[in-house]
C-alpha cells in the first residue's frame, strides 16, 4: 500500500470512529489522530519521502514519549494501543 493510500485509510478510520465509538474510544481516537496527523504534517513540511513503516515508527516514538510523560492513564493508554493496532492493520 502506498503512503498516501495508508494516510487516507487512516483518516477514514478516524472519521468513522465518530459514528460508532464510545466516548472513551473517541477520546483515544482523537488523541491518536493528533499524533498521527502531527507525524504526517511533519513529513510533508520536511518533504520526507517516507514508507508506511517509517511513518508508523515516527508515530510510535511520539506515543512512547507521551506515555513516559504520563499523559494518559492506563485505561486510556490501552485504548490508544488497541486503536493504533487497528490503524496499522490498514496498511
Amino acid at each position: 500500500m502506498s503512503l498516501v493510500s495508508y494516510i487516507e485509510a487512516a483518516q477514514q478510520y478516524f472519521d468513522d470512529l465518530v459514528i460508532k465509538a464510545t466516548d472513551d474510544e473517541l477520546f483515544a481516537g482523537g488523541y491518536l489522530r493528533g499524533h498521527f496527523d502531527l507525524a504526517v504534517g511533519y513529513a510533508q513540511v520536511e518533504e520526507l519521502n517516507l514508507e508506511v513503516s517509517e511513518l508508523n515508527e515516527t508515530v510510535e516514538k511520539s506515543l512512547v514519549k507521551a506515555y513516559r510523560n504520563g499523559e494518559l492513564n492506563e485505561e486510556d493508554k490501552a485504548l490508544v494501543v488497541r486503536l493504533w493496532e487497528e490503524v496499522k492493520a490498514l496498511a
